[in-house]
Protein backbone atom coordinates (compact mmCIF):
# COMPACT_ATOMS: atom_id res chain seq x y z
CA UNK A 1 0.00 0.00 0.00
CA UNK A 2 2.48 2.38 0.92
CA UNK A 3 4.43 1.42 -2.11
CA UNK A 4 1.44 2.21 -4.25
CA UNK A 5 1.46 5.70 -2.39
CA UNK A 6 4.33 6.69 -3.16
CA UNK A 7 4.40 5.88 -6.75
CA UNK A 8 1.55 8.05 -6.87
CA UNK A 9 3.06 10.87 -5.26
CA UNK A 10 6.00 10.86 -7.50
CA UNK A 11 4.25 10.42 -10.86
CA UNK A 12 2.23 13.45 -9.49
CA UNK A 13 5.52 15.27 -8.92
CA UNK A 14 6.70 14.24 -12.02
CA UNK A 15 3.36 16.14 -13.68
CA UNK A 16 4.03 18.84 -12.05
CA UNK A 17 7.65 19.65 -12.88
CA UNK A 18 6.18 18.63 -16.77
CA UNK A 19 3.61 21.37 -16.23
CA UNK A 20 5.43 24.16 -15.15
CA UNK A 21 8.09 23.52 -18.04
CA UNK A 22 5.75 23.35 -20.27
CA UNK A 23 3.75 26.62 -18.76
CA UNK A 24 6.91 28.54 -19.15
CA UNK A 25 7.82 27.29 -22.72
CA UNK A 26 4.04 28.70 -23.72
CA UNK A 27 4.95 31.35 -22.27
CA UNK A 28 7.78 32.42 -24.35
CA UNK A 29 5.62 31.13 -27.43
CA UNK A 30 2.61 33.78 -26.05
CA UNK A 31 5.18 36.64 -25.94
CA UNK A 32 7.04 36.21 -28.81
CA UNK A 33 6.02 33.46 -31.08
CA UNK A 34 4.24 35.50 -33.62
CA UNK A 35 7.76 37.94 -33.80
CA UNK A 36 9.69 34.86 -34.37
CA UNK A 37 7.41 33.30 -36.37
CA UNK A 38 7.35 36.61 -38.92
CA UNK A 39 11.27 36.82 -38.77
CA UNK A 40 11.97 33.59 -38.65
CA UNK A 41 9.29 32.14 -41.13
CA UNK A 42 10.01 29.46 -43.78
CA UNK A 43 10.62 31.94 -46.53
CA UNK A 44 12.80 34.51 -44.97
CA UNK A 45 14.36 31.78 -43.38
CA UNK A 46 15.00 30.50 -47.69
CA UNK A 47 15.88 34.19 -48.79
CA UNK A 48 18.45 34.80 -45.83
CA UNK A 49 19.90 31.73 -46.16
CA UNK A 50 20.01 31.78 -50.07
CA UNK A 51 21.94 34.80 -49.41
CA UNK A 52 24.68 33.19 -46.85
CA UNK A 53 24.65 29.89 -48.37
CA UNK A 54 28.29 29.06 -47.52
CA UNK A 55 27.59 29.38 -43.76
CA UNK A 56 23.99 29.25 -43.91
CA UNK A 57 24.05 25.62 -42.26
CA UNK A 58 25.71 26.98 -39.78
CA UNK A 59 22.88 29.70 -38.88
CA UNK A 60 20.51 26.99 -39.24
CA UNK A 61 22.00 24.51 -36.43
CA UNK A 62 22.15 27.82 -33.91
CA UNK A 63 18.39 28.73 -34.53
CA UNK A 64 17.50 25.07 -33.83
CA UNK A 65 19.62 24.63 -30.47
CA UNK A 66 17.93 28.59 -29.73
CA UNK A 67 14.94 26.52 -29.96
CA UNK A 68 15.96 24.96 -26.52
CA UNK A 69 15.04 28.53 -25.01
CA UNK A 70 13.16 30.75 -27.71
CA UNK A 71 10.10 29.72 -29.97
CA UNK A 72 12.14 29.62 -33.17
CA UNK A 73 9.41 27.66 -35.87
CA UNK A 74 12.12 25.19 -35.73
CA UNK A 75 10.13 22.90 -38.43
CA UNK A 76 10.55 25.98 -40.81
CA UNK A 77 13.94 26.34 -40.46
CA UNK A 78 14.47 22.41 -41.54
CA UNK A 79 12.08 22.92 -44.46
CA UNK A 80 14.29 26.16 -45.40
CA UNK A 81 17.23 24.11 -45.37
CA UNK A 82 15.55 21.56 -47.67
CA UNK A 83 14.99 24.37 -50.30
CA UNK A 84 18.18 25.67 -50.10
CA UNK A 85 20.83 22.73 -49.69
CA UNK A 86 18.25 19.90 -50.99
CA UNK A 87 16.88 16.55 -48.94
CA UNK A 88 20.04 14.91 -47.55
CA UNK A 89 22.24 18.06 -46.63
CA UNK A 90 19.28 19.50 -45.10
CA UNK A 91 18.41 16.49 -43.32
CA UNK A 92 21.70 16.09 -41.69
CA UNK A 93 21.64 19.67 -40.85
CA UNK A 94 18.60 19.96 -39.58
CA UNK A 95 19.39 16.40 -37.13
CA UNK A 96 22.30 18.10 -35.66
CA UNK A 97 21.17 21.24 -34.80
CA UNK A 98 18.09 19.22 -33.27
CA UNK A 99 20.12 16.76 -31.68
CA UNK A 100 22.46 19.41 -30.09
CA UNK A 101 19.63 21.05 -28.83
CA UNK A 102 18.15 18.28 -27.25
CA UNK A 103 21.62 17.48 -25.25
CA UNK A 104 22.03 20.91 -24.57
CA UNK A 105 18.46 20.57 -22.23
CA UNK A 106 19.40 16.85 -21.18
CA UNK A 107 23.29 18.21 -20.46
CA UNK A 108 22.49 21.42 -17.99
CA UNK A 109 19.81 19.88 -16.13
CA UNK A 110 21.80 17.04 -15.08
CA UNK A 111 24.29 19.28 -13.65
CA UNK A 112 21.94 21.25 -11.91
CA UNK A 113 19.55 18.12 -11.71
CA UNK A 114 20.95 16.76 -8.37
CA UNK A 115 20.45 19.52 -6.05
CA UNK A 116 17.96 20.96 -7.53
CA UNK A 117 15.01 18.40 -7.79
CA UNK A 118 16.44 17.68 -4.16
CA UNK A 119 14.21 20.27 -2.93
CA UNK A 120 10.86 18.11 -3.59
CA UNK A 121 11.93 14.33 -4.09
CA UNK A 122 13.57 12.18 -1.00
CA UNK A 123 16.72 9.82 -2.24
CA UNK A 124 14.70 7.05 -3.09
CA UNK A 125 12.09 9.00 -4.61
CA UNK A 126 15.07 10.23 -7.31
CA UNK A 127 15.86 6.78 -7.43
CA UNK A 128 12.38 5.96 -8.58
CA UNK A 129 12.11 8.78 -10.76
CA UNK A 130 15.60 7.60 -12.96
CA UNK A 131 13.94 3.51 -13.21
CA UNK A 132 10.79 5.63 -14.37
CA UNK A 133 12.14 7.39 -17.38
CA UNK A 134 14.78 4.63 -18.04
CA UNK A 135 11.82 2.28 -18.95
CA UNK A 136 9.09 4.70 -20.53
CA UNK A 137 11.32 7.96 -20.58
CA UNK A 138 12.39 6.56 -24.26
CA UNK A 139 8.90 6.70 -25.73
CA UNK A 140 7.99 10.26 -24.29
CA UNK A 141 11.21 11.67 -25.95
CA UNK A 142 10.56 9.72 -29.39
CA UNK A 143 7.23 11.13 -29.95
CA UNK A 144 7.67 14.92 -28.83
CA UNK A 145 9.88 14.96 -31.19
CA UNK A 146 7.10 15.65 -33.30
CA UNK A 147 5.14 18.30 -31.46
CA UNK A 148 5.72 21.75 -30.25
CA UNK A 149 6.90 22.63 -27.09
CA UNK A 150 7.46 19.21 -25.38
CA UNK A 151 10.78 18.07 -26.80
CA UNK A 152 12.38 20.76 -24.85
CA UNK A 153 10.51 19.21 -21.60
CA UNK A 154 11.46 15.91 -22.24
CA UNK A 155 14.94 16.67 -22.61
CA UNK A 156 14.84 18.49 -19.14
CA UNK A 157 13.25 15.95 -17.63
CA UNK A 158 15.13 13.25 -19.13
CA UNK A 159 18.47 15.07 -17.43
CA UNK A 160 16.61 16.08 -14.26
CA UNK A 161 15.74 12.31 -13.65
CA UNK A 162 18.74 11.82 -14.85
CA UNK A 163 17.66 9.08 -17.54
CA UNK A 164 21.01 7.00 -18.72
CA UNK A 165 23.05 9.22 -21.32
CA UNK A 166 22.93 6.30 -23.62
CA UNK A 167 19.14 5.06 -23.54
CA UNK A 168 18.06 9.27 -23.84
CA UNK A 169 20.30 9.71 -26.84
CA UNK A 170 19.76 6.26 -28.42
CA UNK A 171 15.87 7.80 -28.22
CA UNK A 172 16.67 11.26 -29.21
CA UNK A 173 18.23 10.02 -32.28
CA UNK A 174 15.12 7.91 -32.58
CA UNK A 175 12.80 10.66 -32.80
CA UNK A 176 14.94 13.36 -34.13
CA UNK A 177 16.31 11.19 -37.93
CA UNK A 178 13.26 11.46 -39.12
CA UNK A 179 11.73 14.08 -37.87
CA UNK A 180 14.56 16.16 -39.63
CA UNK A 181 14.55 13.87 -42.89
CA UNK A 182 10.74 14.54 -43.34
CA UNK A 183 10.61 18.36 -43.04
CA UNK A 184 14.28 18.32 -45.32
CA UNK A 185 11.84 16.59 -48.17
CA UNK A 186 9.22 18.89 -47.46
CA UNK A 187 11.23 22.11 -48.21
CA UNK A 188 12.93 20.34 -50.79
CA UNK A 189 9.97 19.23 -52.81
CA UNK A 190 9.49 22.90 -53.80
CA UNK A 191 12.90 22.57 -55.80
CA UNK A 192 11.40 19.38 -57.10
CA UNK A 193 12.70 16.83 -54.45
CA UNK A 194 12.46 12.83 -54.99
CA UNK A 195 8.95 11.58 -53.91
CA UNK A 196 11.02 8.77 -51.84
CA UNK A 197 12.23 11.51 -48.93
CA UNK A 198 9.16 10.72 -47.15
CA UNK A 199 9.41 7.16 -47.75
CA UNK A 200 12.58 7.00 -46.43
CA UNK A 201 11.57 8.82 -42.98
CA UNK A 202 8.83 6.43 -42.58
CA UNK A 203 11.41 3.86 -43.40
CA UNK A 204 13.85 4.70 -41.14
CA UNK A 205 11.56 4.82 -38.55
CA UNK A 206 10.60 1.10 -39.20
CA UNK A 207 13.97 0.15 -39.40
CA UNK A 208 14.90 1.97 -36.15
CA UNK A 209 11.90 1.05 -34.28
CA UNK A 210 13.03 -2.85 -32.92
CA UNK A 211 16.63 -0.78 -31.72
CA UNK A 212 13.84 1.45 -29.58
CA UNK A 213 12.21 -1.81 -27.94
CA UNK A 214 15.54 -3.21 -27.36
CA UNK A 215 16.13 -0.13 -25.12
CA UNK A 216 12.79 -0.49 -23.76
CA UNK A 217 13.29 -4.02 -22.40
CA UNK A 218 17.06 -3.38 -21.38
CA UNK A 219 15.28 -0.47 -19.05
CA UNK A 220 12.96 -2.69 -17.83
CA UNK A 221 15.30 -5.31 -16.63
CA UNK A 222 17.83 -2.61 -14.65
CA UNK A 223 15.00 -0.97 -13.03
CA UNK A 224 13.46 -4.42 -11.88
CA UNK A 225 17.01 -4.75 -10.63
CA UNK A 226 16.94 -1.42 -9.14
CA UNK A 227 13.93 -2.18 -7.69
CA UNK A 228 14.80 -4.95 -5.81
CA UNK A 229 18.35 -3.77 -4.61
Amino acid sequence: MLRGVSHVRLLFKVLVIAFVLAAVFAATFALWGDWFETVFSQKKCVEWFQSVRSVAWLIAIGLLIADLLLPVPATGVMAALGVVYGMWIAAAVGAAGSMLAGLLGYGLARLAGRSGIRWIADEGEIKRFRAFFDRWGGAGVIVSRVLPILPEVMSILAGLAPMRFGRFLGALLLGTIPVAILFAWLGSAWAGAPWYGVGAAVLLSLVLWPVFLWLVRRGSGLASSDDEA
